[in-house]
């Protein structure tokens, strides 16, 4: 008789409802194995969670932990400690996490109970130590039993870190998968919702506006730099259509800083929403790595306000134009703006995947839950570091 085997799968932002959607989906569609899906609360409110399950036909979580705080110190402290009892009680085959949020470091639940860690989105650098997510990941990388990331040089930067290759599973970037699905499989529903109305009742002209997101704290919570990025959004004379998060407009508040009178600043709004928004956009400007990756795929160029990304890819083929906003006196404003102008209207590969990385990512879960130790000993076994071994060895 076949194993069954059981996998929590632990989520709690918005992009990570983008990214895992059709793992989560594929997954569940099997009935050999059990899958709890553990959303964290860190996104609670409609328009930060709901609606994204709703958009991407993602079923609601079996377990929401309600974790929550007034900071990141506080929503860590909160996940850690309630997640910790449901994995003791459930004691799955693994627990997987996704990418390098607050509810990652849910980890350190799972090291506590001896559960093998599953990183989804691993090996992601930016070497940018001002960043909790670049703490975070690393944190998880090096406690990961499994990981999944998504190019060989993502491989090798571990590997350089002393992470044992065997451990790290190459996939490619499942979004590629997910604007197959989601966009490009239904691109009759945006264009038709890409009416004048929808963008007159938003106060801005189809193709003739900016959209812009901005969050990080390297930013936001930077004040020099916040107000270096309202300075470049002010010089340009197009609007900029700004879906801003809660945190950021607390931000705003808190300094008592003004808007430039071109930005239209609104709630965040769901995936369906923002992708026609994007699409039908001049550029967008954000400091999101999800959305550059996006608007990599879809065509849309992108104005990037970091100081360093972990996906240089979109550098590399020439889809993003990059602002330090730490180091605002290097740049002409003008020039930036011409530069993403200059894309408008350009092609470049998408450098990100082949569309089928949700698929190779479940296929290798369902295998290892297939198998009574299918999550541990990969690592263990050989964790030393042999460092004359190259990655190469493996083929890749």
């Amino acid at each position: 008789m076949s194993r069954r085997g059981k996998l929590a799968f632990i989520l709690g932002i918005r992009p990570d409802v983008i990214r895992a959607s059709l793992v989560l989906e594929k997954l569940r569609a099997q009935k050999q194995h059990e899958i709890i899906f553990i959303w964290s609360g860190q996104h609670y409110t409609d328009n930060l969670k709901d609606v994204f399950f709703r958009d991407l036909n993602v079923a609601p979580p079996d377990i929401e932990l309600g974790a929550k705080g007034n900071s990141d110190v506080e929503v860590v402290a909160s996940v850690i400690t309630k997640l910790a009892p449901v994995l003791s009680d459930l004691q799955p085959d693994a627990a997987l996490f996704l990418g390098d949020t607050n509810t990652v470091m849910g980890c350190l639940a799972a090291a506590q109970h001896n559960i093998p860690i599953v990183h989804f989105e691993g090996c992601m650098r930016s070497y940018d130590w001002r960043m909790p997510e670049e703490k975070y990941r690393s944190t998880i990388d090096h406690l990961a039993d499994i990981i999944y990331t998504y190019f060989p040089e993502y491989k090798q930067q571990a590997v350089d870190e002393g992470i044992n290759p065997n451990s790290i599973f190459l996939a490619t970037n499942p979004i590629v998968d997910i604007l197959n699905r989601y966009y490009y499989a239904v691109k009759e529903k945006f264009d038709k919702m890409a009416t004048p109305s929808f963008f007159k009742e938003r106060g801005i002209e189809k193709g003739e506006f900016y959209l812009m997101t901005c969050h990080r704290r390297e930013n936001v919570h930077i004040r020099p730099s916040f107000e270096n990025i309202l300075s470049l959004i002010g010089k340009t004379d197009r609007k900029v259509y700004f879906p801003a998060s809660y945190r950021t407009q607390k931000v705003l508040q808190a300094y008592g800083l003004s808007l430039p009178k071109n930005v239209i600043l609104v709630d965040p709004i769901g995936y369906t929403e923002m992708l026609v928004l994007m699409v039908n956009s001049r550029g967008v400007i954000t400091d999101s790595g999800t959305v550059v990756e996006e608007t990599c795929v879809l065509q849309v160029p992108s104005l990037q306000m970091r100081k360093a990304t972990e996906r240089p890819q979109v550098y590399d083929v020439g889809s993003s134009v990059k602002f330090d906003p730490d180091e605002a006196e290097k740049y002409d404003y003008q020039e930036i703006y011409r530069k993403l102008e200059g894309l408008y209207g350009q092609t470049w590969k998408n450098p990100l995947g082949d569309g089928k990385a949700s698929e190779r990512i479940a296929a290798d879960l369902l295998a290892r839950l297939d198998q009574e130790d299918g999550f541990r000993g990969h690592r263990r076994k050989d964790y030393h570091l042999n460092t004359e071994r190259s990655y190469r060895e493996d083929g890749l």
